[in-house]
């Protein structure tokens, strides 16, 4: 069964200072908090916040090329937890024809703020996290490069009202 799920908000894990994307079920009200790297989290909150960069980031030229191509997005679906790693499918139509590929959750997410496109999660995924066999807190995920610490340092910058109807 899936559930629809709309974007709460984005976190910051104060344990291990990963950012967290926090999506919530529309029929449950569950809470699904995925553990995703800064450049991922800074991709989605300035989609959510509508900024626009001189050139086009990576996100951004997925969705160009996308649309070039006459290629809409359906959906986005988080599929999967193992391992301590979520899994999701991005869902497209072009045409008479549909297919999906496999995906990262932040990167599915990124592009369906893009796009509009609706989320949805997996009952076996919040299964799977209330059950507590995500171990998220077991790890820690870090970008050191240069531009790991921009982007860590311009979602530090943000502010609740930055993301307008999202909750951070």
């Amino acid at each position: 069964m899936l559930h629809k799920v709309d974007i709460l908000g984005l976190a910051l894990d104060q344990d291990n200072k990963s950012p967290i994307i926090v999506l919530k079920t529309i029929d449950t009200n569950e809470t699904i908090p995925i553990w995703i790297g800064l450049l991922e989290a800074a991709s989605i909150a300035s989609a959510l916040q509508s900024v626009q960069f001189e050139r086009p980031m990576t996100h951004d030229l997925f969705k160009n090329f996308i649309t070039m191509m006459k290629v809409d997005v359906e959906r986005v679906e988080v599929c999967d937890l193992r391992d301590n790693t979520f899994f999701a499918r991005i869902y497209f139509s072009s045409g008479q024809e549909e297919f999906s590929i496999d995906s990262r959750p932040s990167d599915a997410i990124a592009i369906s703020v893009r796009f509009n496109a609706p989320v949805f999660v997996d009952h076996k995924v919040i299964a799977a996290l209330k059950a507590g066999s995500s171990g998220q807190t077991d790890y820690e995920i870090k970008d050191e490069s240069e531009e790991g610490k921009k982007w860590a340092e311009y979602l530090a910058s943000l502010s609740p009202e930055d993301f307008g109807k999202y909750k951070v």
